[in-house]
């Protein structure tokens, strides 16, 4: 065996960042591929779960929009800084980094709008997939604390290239 090249090794493992990762086998995070006509109903599922999570009596409403869009809102309080500023979460959004699912419903949408708030105060924020298009930007909240994710667009359905890709 001695001087033989071993049939598994590092130079087999890429690795991928969050987003990417989502993209490429979202059957690790929702539990159905990317072309299962279930993926948005599993995206849905997830997104909701999490803002269930804490087990919290936190309310938590829906609103479907169609077969790919909907629109998750809860009253799960947003870590702040000292002056009451959401901080930033994944991919310097307001993509909290405590909850995961919204962050991976980002990955398999073109456009997602994140809202949060706390205190009287809220801020709105756009991604393209998971970037953001722009700084989050104060708006009147509706509630005292809560938080609010539209995926866009679409539930993409099709492959979101990964980066780098064509």
């Amino acid at each position: 065996m001695q001087g033989e090249k071993p049939l598994y090794s590092a130079e087999h493992i890429t690795v991928l960042r969050f987003e990417d990762a989502v993209r490429k086998r979202p059957a690790m995070y929702f539990g159905v591929g990317q072309q299962s006509p279930d993926l948005p109903t599993e995206v849905l599922r997830a997104v909701v779960m999490d803002a269930l999570h804490n087990g919290e009596p936190w309310n938590v409403s829906v609103e479907i929009a169609g077969d790919l869009r909907f629109t998750v809102v809860d009253d799960q309080p947003h870590v702040t800084d000292e002056h009451g500023v959401p901080l930033l979460g994944f991919f310097d959004s307001l993509l909290d980094r405590e909850r995961w699912a919204p962050a991976a419903a980002a990955a398999l949408s073109l456009r997602t709008m994140v809202e949060v708030w706390m205190d009287g105060r809220g801020f709105r924020q756009r991604l393209i997939a998971t970037q953001p298009v722009d700084a989050p930007a104060e708006f009147a909240p509706p509630t005292p604390q809560g938080t609010r994710l539209t995926p866009g667009a679409t539930i993409s359905r099709s492959p979101i290239p990964l980066r780098g890709e064509p």
